[in-house]
């Protein structure tokens, strides 16, 4: 019997289990490691950074689900990855061996990069439920005075910048319903090199629609910004021209501020020596195996991908819920490979796909692959995206809570749009 362990339980991670178990059957032992007890479903965040969804809406205890489907559960924190030994000490002092492991972490949120950046200085994120619940804590201040602006963007060296746009539009729709949209100013500050890049080179016509979107929308933005340091109530921003000479500097004054954060490797993970690259992102071949370590497997966010191109501020490629999904699938059927004394084979889709909601409206692309040029380039409008959203909050939290290891991306999304091949 092999002990396949899965350090992190988030939209990677958990998924991963579930389709180890359903994979491997009884024959294996399947462990997940996660320092938190519950499960995030983290897309919902910025709905709860404007008080749409609370954190029990969004938020379930992981053991009771796991134990069902006959996966064992340890919630503490790993504090040490002995990758020449095949074992995991934790902080409890438990030390666990693994004959695989599958890293699906997700990222460290690097707010250290960026001086006076993130929850516990003088900016918030939405990339958890708490950062999410602590910037609804200041939105309500202004709320209360009934006026302010409001600044949202991304910092440099960020990857995901889906949710930065989701969120400038879902603050504006939640503003509008209050009637306070005309006393409360929005201000869109991002280090990609123009509006809808998206950290991809663009999709499709994703630069002239969301420019539309926001020029509609009377948001006014900043790109190629190199947010230098932030302030309470201030942001310093160098604005960029394309050869990387500082165009203008702009002092930014908020009441409060949005800024999603750089990724880095989560500090366990970026302390093995030859498994990841200098930001702490894991390194992994076709097959979603670490050259180095050959048991190690890793999907999600954590692992290293480069940036689709150079831009005059650091920006890196996002990893979307498609990739995600098909990183799993490829590393659980390898593992599989592996015990059954095969070659591993399964490959992931370096293709990206999305839904960004947009308050009562939402955009959808989808980019194949993800590095241009491309043989499908796919970026539309609707509410139908708001409303698929949606349902896609409740199928994903239900599916997690039923075991259901079915690939939602591949069977639903892509009939959906009227996709059917991705090569």
């Amino acid at each position: 019997m092999a002990h396949i362990v899965v350090l992190g339980s988030g939209t990677g991670g958990m998924p991963a289990a579930y389709e180890l178990k359903d994979e491997l059957g009884s024959e294996h032992k399947i462990t997940v490691i996660n320092e938190r007890d519950y499960f995030q479903f983290v897309p919902s965040n910025p709905w709860v950074g404007v008080g749409w969804r609370k954190r029990s809406d969004i938020t379930f205890p992981i053991e009771k689900y796991l134990t069902k489907k006959g996966i064992h559960f340890i919630a503490q924190r790993c504090d040490k990855i002995d990758a020449d030994n095949n074992k995991l000490e934790l902080a409890n002092g438990e030390t666990v061996e693994y004959d695989y492991l599958l890293i699906t972490t997700g990222p460290k949120l690097y707010f250290e990069e960026l001086e006076g950046s993130g929850p516990d200085a003088n900016s918030h994120s939405v990339c958890s439920v708490t950062h999410a619940e602590a910037f609804y804590e200041d939105y309500k201040k202004i709320l209360a005075k009934g006026s302010g602006t409001i600044v949202v963007g991304a910092a440099p060296f960020a990857s995901c910048f889906g949710p930065a746009y989701e969120f400038a539009f879902i603050v504006d729709t939640d503003l509008r319903k209050r009637k306070l949209r005309d006393k409360v100013h929005i201000k869109f500050v991002t280090s990609e090199p123009y509006i809808g890049h998206l950290g991809l080179g663009g999709v499709g016509d994703s630069k002239g629609m969301l420019e539309s979107e926001m020029r509609n929308h009377h948001i006014q933005w900043v790109t190629n910004a190199k947010t230098t340091k932030i302030d309470a109530g201030k942001m310093f921003v160098d604005e960029l021209e394309d050869n990387g000479e500082v165009k203008k500097q702009h002092e930014i004054d908020f009441d409060v501020a949005m800024m999603l954060p750089a990724f880095f490797g989560v500090d366990v993970v970026a302390a093995v020596k030859g498994l990841c690259n200098p930001r702490g992102f894991v390194m992994v071949d076709d097959h979603q195996c670490n050259p180095t370590y050959r048991n190690i497997y890793s999907a999600g966010v954590c692992i290293a991908i480069p940036p689709v191109e150079a831009t005059p501020v650091p920006t890196g490629a996002p990893k979307t819920g498609y990739m995600i999904e098909s990183m799993v699938t490829a590393a659980v059927h390898n593992i599989h490979a592996e015990l059954e004394g095969k070659t591993p084979s399964a490959e992931g889709s370096w293709s990206a796909l999305c839904l960004a909601d947009m308050g009562d409206t939402g955009a959808a692309f989808l980019a194949v692959p993800q590095l241009p040029p491309r043989n499908i380039a796919w970026f539309k409008k609707g509410k139908w995206v708001h409303l698929a959203k949606i349902a896609f909050e409740k199928y994903f939290i239900r599916k997690m809570k039923k075991g259901d290891s079915e690939p939602f991306y591949e069977k639903s999304m892509l009939k959906m749009m009227g996709v059917t091949r991705l090569k």
